[in-house]
């Protein structure tokens, strides 16, 4: 298996093709991550949500991280992850234009909207169906994937290590040689 450093491009055109992703915040040393719906237009993610514990936290600690990825097998995946922050787009007037953009955007998604409407259904406690948009600031992207040969690299390619054994698994054969000095 050959593992892949994806470009700034290759990330962006994944980030346009998936729609569902998870946003990890933190408050008070602890990690909280959900999934959610999402849309990317090469400047901002953008998502949708009603009033719970992500926006508490977010609001009180906007740092946040934010992955996709898609596993097609063991051998061939892909990952992406961004470091950003959480800016909410309130009903105020200077952000008319970025709620628009982020509604025009997350519109295109099929239900993009259902999972926030509708998990007030099964929550023991209310809470607001005030709809809530948010975007991501990306601050770093990062991204990798794996294939089975580095025929289909097309950016730096890292190959999996163990211990000074570098192993690379291609169709035909399992190819292992020493990585230090040759006995």
């Amino acid at each position: 298996m050959f593992i892949h450093e994806m470009t700034i491009d290759e990330c962006s055109g994944a980030l346009k093709e998936m729609c569902l992703g998870r946003l990890a915040c933190a408050q008070d040393n602890q990690p909280y991550v959900v999934p959610i719906n999402f849309a990317f237009d090469d400047t901002y993610i953008y998502g949708f949500t009603t009033l719970g514990q992500k926006i508490e936290w977010t609001r009180s600690n906007p740092l946040v991280c934010f992955e996709v990825d898609r596993v097609v097998s063991h051998n061939e995946w892909m990952s992406i992850v961004v470091f950003g922050r959480y800016e909410e787009l309130s009903d105020k007037p200077e952000f008319e234009n970025a709620r628009i953009r982020a509604h025009a955007y997350l519109q295109k998604r099929a239900m993009w909207w259902e999972p926030a409407c509708i998990s007030q259904e099964h929550r023991e406690q209310p809470h607001s169906l005030t709809p809530i948009f948010f975007r991501i600031h990306i601050d770093k992207i990062t991204g990798h994937r794996a294939t089975f040969d580095k025929s289909h690299a097309g950016s730096k390619s890292l190959i999996t290590e163990f211990g000074n054994i570098r192993c690379s698994l291609d169709h035909e054969s399992l190819d292992s040689e020493q990585t230090g000095a040759r006995q």
